[in-house]
């Protein structure tokens, strides 16, 4: 078996009487019956995920994968793609949005090179998975190979059988790529039946015209390429990218190890949208961090059935939506273990 397969094979149901005993536990806390709202869903999630009463988070790790894309020769983006490896060094030396935010969350930010045309050669803290260096022009034929497009899973899934060895209690997805959000359109439209004008937005801030050319390479993928919406490896190979691939494999290499994963905006959600689609049950250990700017963002998350924590009309990436939800869902961690009981603070509960 591949190491797909025997990872799929790992991913069971959770188990619902967890949840029913958590939601007894906070129940029990000095505060109206489901006062805290959505505070007390995360904490009966993560206990259910982890299946552990007591759930730590305070080891936090955001991956930030990064690759490029051949289908940015077309025009559909704001920016050239010599700014991936000129961000991947930027996120390296700390100075990104994602590595304030993860500070301000006190997570830690691993990136991973699985797809960047460029050699880093010695760059101290960057995990090295290059795949391949970028895909191909996704307007033109195949954006990778199928054993490309496993070798990206694979790269995922290692990483969270390793957080899994390091102990870590919540995991968020992030990504670093210039043009992204194009094969992130394709995956969507080819999934849902949609329209490219229906899930295309602005990515990095493109005009009306540039805007066009991009609905338009998305078209002639699609009709060129013709992805199987049924086989998610398939569809990830024909119009998909090397990050969100590793996403993918991130997110089904956690729900394989019972760890909560964090998935960002739009991107990000176009890898967990595929991990949904190759095991159903891996959407359980989703939290969705927000609800991106991208138009496309909300028919993933409907697909997914993954209700967002937060709306900031974020549309950056790189995991900085998913710092600020960690913020949040550690706090209804906190809640459960941290917060007395009416017994324990000796307040009388409500009258029947």
């Amino acid at each position: 078996m591949t190491l797909l397969e025997t990872t799929l094979a790992r991913i069971a149901p959770l188990d619902t009487d967890l949840l029913q005993q958590t939601q007894v536990r906070l129940d029990n806390k000095t505060k109206p019956l489901g006062s805290l709202g959505r505070l007390e869903e995360f904490a009966r999630k993560v206990v259910t995920i982890s299946g552990n009463p007591t759930p730590d988070l305070s080891k936090k790790v955001i991956f930030t994968f990064a690759g490029d894309h051949g289908v940015v020769e077309e025009g559909v983006s704001a920016f050239p793609k010599e700014v991936t490896p000129q961000m991947v060094l930027n996120i390296l030396r700390g100075g990104a949005g994602v590595n304030v935010l993860a500070r301000h969350a006190g997570a830690e930010v691993r990136i991973v090179d699985v797809g960047v045309d460029f050699d880093f050669e010695d760059c101290p803290g960057l995990i090295h998975k290059k795949v391949a260096r970028g895909t191909r022009n996704l307007a033109k034929g195949p954006a990778m190979t199928r054993d490309e497009a496993l070798a990206a899973l694979a790269v995922g899934i290692e990483l969270a059988d390793q957080c899994k060895q390091d102990g870590i209690g919540l995991v968020g997805t992030g990504e670093m790529g210039i043009g992204n959000t194009t094969p992130s359109s394709a995956i969507i439209a080819a999934i849902g039946g949609f329209s490219p004008e229906q899930v295309t937005h602005r990515g990095t801030g493109i005009n009306d015209q540039t805007l066009q050319i991009k609905i338009a390479a998305i078209r002639k993928g699609l009709d060129l390429n013709r992805p199987d919406p049924a086989d998610p490896l398939d569809l990830l190979t024909k119009v998909g990218g090397l990050e969100i691939a590793a996403i993918a494999g991130l997110v089904l290499g956690c729900a394989a190890n019972r760890i909560p994963v964090v998935v960002d905006g739009f991107i990000s959600t176009a890898g967990a949208l595929i991990a949904s689609e190759l095991h159903p049950q891996a959407r359980d250990y989703l939290f969705a961090a927000h609800e991106s700017v991208e138009v496309g963002h909300r028919f993933m998350l409907d697909r997914i059935g993954c209700r967002p924590i937060l709306d900031l009309d974020l549309r950056l990436g790189e995991g900085t939506g998913g710092a600020l939800a960690m913020h949040l869902i550690e706090a209804g961690v906190k809640i459960l273990l941290e917060m007395a009981t009416f017994e324990q603070a000796g307040v009388s509960e409500k009258q029947e």
